[in-house]
């Protein structure tokens, strides 16, 4: 049985009863926990010390509409369902910046209402209220508002912020951007605000450090939480400045909760490259050796700007409908999907019999180490197209708000900020490149004389990619 469907379709499933296979799965496993777990740890460094200063602050003052749902937010507001922070002075707030459409603010949502009928029920000296911030100024308030198979609207208070919530001076009635003055360009972002209004806690919706977040609000409703407090840091916004913010930008892109599983998948093909340079050339199929590391990491970092380029292009057309469109979350779950039967076809060498129209269109742009020619180059800009697919849920969260931000500012400030974050991407693709080819050769001299168990990590790693983004596009409390 297994032999005819090897030849209808030229997949050997009798890779998976070699004990090699099995190998090269716990390998694959290692490597992947290893680099993820690594690039969720930057992400959330990075993302909670991002504007925060040790100068204890009282959280900027603000006001919105909420959706004044009767018995949700109806107690909460005045007559006319509008909310505003220093009202509720005395209570423990939970601020929690989201969107619809944000995968990651999911997770957050998911922990917190996971959590706060626990939390209520403690015996504490102060009322808890949590607030769902709307932070996406362009989904419309109604879509806020609207469930789906990937969203339900909290089941606590929610509201939504504008350029204008911030209450700046009560007396000239100045106004500012909410997310401006809760420095919250990338979101998820949540705070906890004690019973005297004063900042104690920000987490950023990783999952890796729920713990000292839930043990801030317990402090904070017992009132013991005077020593947690902290201050939010003015943004400068000078070209420089924001040229400056866009660098940063792209950390957070790239390390992203939707593109951390992609990172392991990588780095895994990145040092797979060269494993038989020396065969290759001698066959005629490399001409030249490998690209250098920081070429690799140019050619990605290309590709992931030329995929932004036509997401853009595409948001431009497209206008408004491009938000209620669900094309983002549908171009990652094609990209994970596409990222499994790959790597199953790699493992059990399936060909065009099956999915020939993907194995076509790969074979026209990209090329293995078994064809007549490789082009180790154009797979790496190829792949870099791929990664910047694979996260594009998570990097639409961030970017799409942070240009609606710049637009405000007028001048120059889109291209200066759009500039800084393709840069700091470009340099990031090339820098992690550049620090894996230090332990690169280690690796290919340790793995040279296995290229078949080289072959299946990668497999492996690709298949891990495609499945641990579907998962977290399916189970975004698994962030939480």
């Amino acid at each position: 049985m297994l032999g005819a469907i090897q030849k209808r379709t030229g997949m050997d499933l009798r890779v998976f009863i070699e004990k090699q296979t099995w190998q090269a799965f716990l390998i694959s496993i290692l490597l992947f926990s290893l680099i993820a777990y690594s690039g969720l740890t930057v992400f959330g460094l990075t993302t909670s010390k991002f504007g925060v200063t040790d100068d204890a602050q009282i959280a900027p003052n603000f006001e919105m509409i909420s959706l004044n749902r009767t018995g949700i937010e109806s107690n909460h507001t005045n007559e006319t369902g509008w909310f505003e922070l220093k009202e509720h002075r005395g209570k423990v707030i939970i601020l929690d910046f989201m969107a619809h459409d944000c995968l990651a603010c999911h997770g957050v949502q998911y922990h917190l209402e996971e959590n706060m009928q626990s939390w209520y029920d403690l015996d504490s000296e102060y009322e808890l209220l949590i607030v769902a911030i709307g932070a996406w100024y362009t989904e419309p308030f109604d879509y806020l508002n609207q469930s789906d198979d990937n969203y339900h609207v909290p089941y606590y208070f929610t509201g939504k912020g504008s350029v204008e919530s911030v209450i700046v001076n009560e007396t000239t009635n100045e106004r500012g951007d909410l997310r401006e003055y809760y420095n919250a360009w990338t979101i998820p972002v949540v705070y906890v605000v004690d019973h005297e209004g004063y900042l104690i806690a920000k987490n950023t919706g990783t999952g890796l450090d729920w713990d000292e977040f839930d043990s801030a609000v317990e402090a904070a409703l017992n009132g013991e939480a005077e020593d947690l407090r902290f201050g939010l840091s003015e943004v400068d916004t000078s070209l420089v400045g924001i040229f400056t913010l866009g660098l940063f930008l792209s950390i957070l892109v790239y390390f992203s909760p939707c593109a951390f599983p992609v990172l392991p998948s990588f780095i895994t093909y990145y040092i797979s490259l060269g494993s038989r340079e020396e065969e290759l050339i001698e066959q005629g199929k490399l001409k030249g050796k490998m690209p250098k590391p920081w070429v690799i990491g140019l050619l990605s970092g290309l590709g992931m700007w030329t995929f932004f380029l036509l997401i853009g292009i595409i948001a431009v057309i497209m206008g408004e409908a491009f938000e209620k469109s669900g094309i983002i979350s549908q171009i990652a779950f094609i990209i994970a999907v596409l990222l499994v039967v790959l790597g199953f076809f790699m493992l059990t060498g399936g060909t065009a019999h099956l999915m020939g129209w993907v194995q076509k269109l790969i074979d026209k742009w990209s090329t293995t180490e078994n064809d007549d020619t490789f082009t180790p180059r154009r797979n790496m800009y190829l792949y870099g197209i791929g990664y910047a697919a694979a996260s594009i849920d998570c990097t639409a969260a961030a970017v799409l708000p942070f240009i609606i931000y710049l637009s405000t500012k007028g001048g120059n400030s889109v291209s200066f900020g759009l500039s800084g974050l393709m840069i700091g991407l470009l340099l990031l693709m090339i820098s992690v490149t550049v620090v894996v080819s230090m332990g690169r050769q280690v690796m290919i001299d340790f793995l040279r004389k296995s290229t078949a168990m080289i072959k299946m990590v990668g497999s492996w790693m690709m298949m891990f990619a495609g499945i641990g983004l579907i998962l977290l596009m399916s189970n975004p409390e698994l962030l939480g």
